[in-house]
């Protein structure tokens, strides 16, 4: 592990302070913001998993033979969006994923560029929320290689996702930077179906399938996530989800 990538780590997770665990206000130090009963649930959870993946584990990966027959795909399966729609015409031979914010070059990357850097495929099982589950085989390029391309400044702390049809989510550097947190543009040897997501999605390994978002727009790296939308963190925060989705 580079020192950088240590250093990210160490202030992704120290930053869970006792005044959260009281308050059950903030989850992290600039983070998301949930009041109440559930609040406090929510920073305990995070403690406690934390905690037990101190050391950034890995999840548990399968062989091939184990890739579900079928792999459900839920809300979004085809942005009705025009540029995306347009872009899908051509192969997305067009698309961009811009990374800025706190970063010392901002850019924005083609699918030729994502897919010419390491490259990573993995295995896993994708939890719903909605109760199933499934086995499947992704591959992409690390979310901390991409971050490590453009130059995360010292000051950033988390990173904002937002999809082509209106998500978003935001990620502290603990999860964003771990070898499983990938931006795939493949699934089970072949390239990314539309409606799982293409030309690129999210994979967090450790949480539950709403973190891992479909159609992505933009990346930004920021300080804080208290003040965007409602101060909860992501969308799924503000319908009633938990922000930190761990398993």
């Amino acid at each position: 592990m580079s020192d950088l990538t240590r250093r990210r780590l160490v202030l992704g997770s120290s930053a869970l302070g006792l005044g959260g665990l009281l308050g059950g206000c903030e989850l992290i130090e600039n983070g998301p913001r949930r009041s109440g009963l559930y609040g406090l649930s929510d920073t305990l959870t995070l403690a406690t998993q934390r905690f037990l993946l101190r050391d950034q584990p890995l999840v548990r990966e399968f062989g091939p033979e184990a890739i579900s027959a079928v792999f459900p795909t839920i809300n979004t399966t085809d942005p009705d969006n025009p540029d995306y729609r347009r872009s899908k015409a051509v192969g997305f031979s067009d698309w961009r994923l811009p990374v800025s914010g706190l970063v010392e070059r901002p850019a924005a990357f083609t699918l030729a560029e994502l897919k010419a850097m390491p490259a990573r495929t993995q295995v896993t099982l994708h939890a719903c929320e909605q109760g199933w589950s499934a086995i499947g085989g992704w591959t992409g390029v690390p979310l901390s290689h991409v971050l490590a391309s453009v130059g995360l400044k010292r000051e950033a702390r988390f990173i904002v996702i937002r999809s082509v049809d209106g998500w978003w989510d935001t990620y502290d550097l603990f999860d964003a930077l771990h070898p499983q947190t990938i931006l795939a543009y493949g699934m089970n040897g072949g390239d990314l179906p539309v409606a799982h997501g293409a030309p690129v999605r999210l994979r967090v390994e450790r949480q539950l399938g709403y973190k891992s978002l479909k159609y992505l727009a933009s990346i930004e790296a920021t300080d804080r996530v208290d003040g965007l939308g409602q101060g909860r963190g992501s969308m799924v925060s503000e319908m009633g989800f938990s922000w930190y989705a761990g398993i």
